[in-house]
């Protein structure tokens, strides 16, 4: 069964979250509520060489289209959540949602709100919120992004091993 061979998986998963979520708490900055956002979210980009490296570096080839330098970001066995659905493996998102996960990269504008970053030497949480705005298959769109990407670091640098997306639509402000 498929979902037994995924529970050790899920269970490190949610023993790292709770970890990493406890250091956020405790960590002196964690609510403060000012936060330094990027101002060209393609070329401020740290080294890949870090977590946050990493998950920019995923982003950007996701902008440039580049599926296959995003994929060697994703650990084999990486968790995805999007939308109310899940993809168990890199190969499996690399059948489903990839492409058009760059198409949409690729049409729309990201500017980064707010980032934080808990971790250590082996393990690390990046969560940011970002603003989405464009056209993407003819309709407008206007929302706000949550995501959520657990890494891990081995001999061969940061890999994501999770990665959480939700998304609502950014509602007018009336006066």
């Amino acid at each position: 069964m498929k979902l037994k061979a995924q529970t050790p998986k899920i269970l490190q998963l949610a023993a790292l979250a709770t970890a990493l979520l406890t250091l956020t708490a405790f960590h002196p900055g964690a609510h403060d509520t000012e936060r330094s956002a990027s101002t060209n979210p393609i070329t401020d980009r740290p080294p890949a060489t870090t977590a946050v490296g990493t998950v920019e570096a995923f982003h950007s080839a996701l902008v440039r289209g580049d599926t296959q330098a995003a994929l060697a970001l994703l650990a084999d066995d990486v968790l995805i959540f999007e939308s109310g659905g899940v993809e168990r493996s890199k190969a499996e998102y690399a059948s489903h949602h990839l492409h058009a996960d760059a198409e949409f990269s690729m049409a729309v504008k990201r500017t980064l709100e707010s980032r934080s970053t808990v971790g250590s030497e082996m393990f690390a949480w990046v969560t940011s919120v970002e603003k989405v705005t464009g056209t993407f298959r003819n309709s407008t769109i206007n929302s706000r992004s949550i995501e959520t990407m657990l890494l891990t670091k081995s001999a061969a640098g940061w890999q994501i091993s999770h990665i959480h997306w939700s998304s609502a639509k950014t509602l007018k402000k009336f006066r």
